[in-house]
């Protein structure tokens, strides 16, 4: 049997891109993200419940974009660079397809250096509601053209537009992927039943 022993990251702690990648590659069971500082976060697994959760909205924008052939869909194991240097990983991603085949195929094999169109982030328990606003709004300043922040515990959805006032909304409002995402309406309500 073999133990895990808790990663714990020095708030003061930079590591450059190459690091970063070194750390990757060496300690591939991390959930590892880079803010454009420098800071490394080693992210705690989800519990099972946000696992689920996190794989439904990933299914149902799937489903959606295999529909409409317009992207490419991406789960919280995939890392983005974003165009401030940070490493981010949102918990579901959407990439409208032009700006993914504009890519190298080196540079789609690797962290995408790109900020994705839509990110999900879904507060889990082990989330800090503050640290995921500000990564939510760091997407937008870096290109993102809808986010959605995703709080169980308030049943509330933050809705991040550029150059817009955040808007939240109840889990009783159908989301809209809005011109982002054609067509495509969330019920979280059915998701995130009572």
């Amino acid at each position: 049997m073999v133990a895990t022993l808790p990663v714990q990251v020095p708030k003061t702690l930079r590591v450059s891109d190459e690091q970063f990648l070194a750390f990757v590659n060496a300690n591939p069971d991390l959930r590892l993200e880079r803010t454009a500082t420098g800071e490394l976060i080693a992210m705690s697994p989800t519990g099972s419940e946000s696992g689920s959760y996190n794989a439904e909205l990933t299914i149902d924008i799937g489903l959606w974009n295999r529909r409409v052939k317009s992207g490419k869909v991406f789960d919280s194991s995939s890392g983005f660079r974003l165009p401030n240097g940070a490493i981010r990983s949102p918990d579901v991603a959407w990439v409208a397809q032009a700006r993914w085949d504009a890519l190298t195929p080196a540079q789609q094999a690797g962290f995408a250096p790109l900020c994705p169109d839509f990110v999900v982030e879904l507060c889990s328990k082990t989330d800090t509601p503050t640290d995921l606003k500000a990564k939510l709004q760091e997407y937008v300043e870096n290109g993102c053209r809808l986010g959605w922040l995703i709080d169980p515990k308030t049943r509330t959805v933050d809705i991040y537009r550029p150059s817009q006032p955040i808007e939240t909304v109840p889990f009783s409002t159908p989301l809209s992927g809005e011109a982002v995402l054609p067509e495509f309406v969330l019920e979280l309500a059915v998701l995130f039943p009572l």
